[in-house]
């Protein structure tokens, strides 16, 4: 996600002061309503500049309802929330190495199970490019990083401090070893990372190789398109998921759409749907750092609108499912057929109910067809970028979980709790 200033198309700036989204074209967004949310918090430093961005969920082996819900805050560092939005655990990001360094800075999580026997969290840290890996007992976290790990995509700290950083992550288990998948900031590039088991129970892990999405596109018109953005940045991918019964990973590239490809990232990709802005040529204005878009030509989408972020998937018996998709400017999700060329389904919001406020510009989502405690049928939480009440001019932030089969009634969708175990 970019800085909301960068985010600056109409149907957003509509979107925001009304507080409700903007339907998909030619479709309708059916809402549903937030059961449980955790608690404020504060991009700014009486806050400890957190700002909250991706949640993963941590299955207790034994007893669903003990299972946790591991968070992002960026310079905020990590928290750790329990089934009913209570926080059990924080853990702080590392101080920048020197005066001039930038500090540790937690953009996404994912959890991998039975890594040695441990269950861990893998956390990109944009701020210094690296990885944090935690292991996860009781569901507390333990940092487990070795301290000898590398940098992701960079070779200086100078590098690093000039933010073309590890950003994006989701993680990928097969026969061949435990792995993270992990874009680059303001760069096309997705990495695949293998996690190594190193002496004294720590984890390090190596770059085995990366993958270059597109970065700009040959329009049906014969015309080249770019997404606008500022000269020296690329479109970057931060939300993606692995199918891991596929080995097929998803990739949101935020101003163009979601990509697939295998998770091994050998294969071609291929582009299973644009944003709305697709083709839509725009002049980047420096004074403003905003771009002012022109004519659509109709070469874009009709389900998501620009950025395309968090990816999550919902399991099924027999290869089925659902794949959701953060629909970051019109305040919605996108739902796509799991299986088969992934056609759309359906959208939907969350909406504020019984003191709780809605969702609005999302990050990171995550979705689990478990049973976990009162989300009997599984549950969705998503990351609220516009946390209310408002209090002043505070960025406010958190995360809110909904009833999968809220969603699953109001879209036709199916509630499948014997369709897939995380921890297999």
């Amino acid at each position: 996600m970019r800085p909301l200033p960068r985010l600056s198309l109409a149907a957003l700036i509509v979107t925001l002061a009304a507080g409700t989204a903007v339907p998909a074209s030619g479709s309708t967004v059916a809402t549903v309503h937030p059961d449980v949310e955790t608690p404020a918090l504060y991009d700014d430093e009486a806050g400890g500049n957190s700002n909250g961005d991706d949640p993963a969920i941590w299955v207790h082996p034994s007893d669903s309802s003990r299972s946790v819900v591991v968070t992002t805050a960026k310079e905020g560092g990590l928290n750790v929330y329990d089934l009913g939005g209570h926080q059990l655990q924080h853990i702080a990001a590392p101080a920048a190495p020197g005066p001039d360094d930038e500090p540790g800075r937690f953009n996404n999580v994912d959890v991998t199970y039975g890594f040695g026997g441990r269950d861990l969290a893998i956390v990109s840290d944009r701020g210094r490019d690296t990885l944090r890996i935690y292991s996860i007992s009781g569901g507390r976290l333990t940092d487990v990083t070795d301290p000898a790990a590398p940098f992701v995509f960079n070779t200086s700290q100078g590098q690093v401090n000039d933010g073309e950083t590890a950003y994006g992550l989701g993680a990928w288990k097969d026969s061949t070893g435990t792995y993270a998948l992990v874009s680059r900031r303001h760069k096309t590039s997705i990495g695949l990372v293998k996690l190594l088991a190193k002496p004294g129970g720590k984890v390090g892990y190596q770059l085995v190789r990366t993958l270059d999405l597109p970065a700009s596109f040959t329009l049906p018109n014969g015309r080249t398109w770019s997404p606008c953005l500022e000269p020296d940045e690329l479109a970057q991918v931060e939300g993606m998921v692995v199918d891991q019964d596929r080995d097929v990973l998803y990739a949101a590239q935020e101003d163009v759409g979601i990509w697939r490809v295998r998770a091994d990232l050998t294969g071609t990709p291929v582009l299973v749907d644009k944003v709305k802005e697709y083709g839509v040529p725009a002049t980047y204005d420096p004074a403003t750092e905003e771009c002012t878009p022109g004519a659509d030509p109709g070469f874009g989408g009709h389900h998501l609108t620009a950025d395309a972020e968090g990816l999550t998937i919902y399991y099924r018996e027999d290869g089925k499912g659902y794949l959701l998709a953060s629909s970051q400017g019109d305040n919605t999700f996108a739902v796509y057929r799991r299986e088969g060329a992934n056609s759309y389904l359906g959208q939907f919001r969350v909406g504020p109910d019984d003191g709780i406020d809605g969702v609005e510009v999302s990050d990171g989502s995550t979705v689990l067809n478990v049973p976990l405690g009162d989300f009997d049928e599984g549950v969705f939480i998503a990351h609220d970028g516009v946390n209310t009440p408002a209090e002043g001019d505070r960025e406010i932030t958190n995360f809110k979980y909904t009833k999968w089969d809220d969603i699953a009634d109001e879209l036709d969708l199916a509630v499948d709790t014997d369709g897939w175990d995380p921890r297999d």
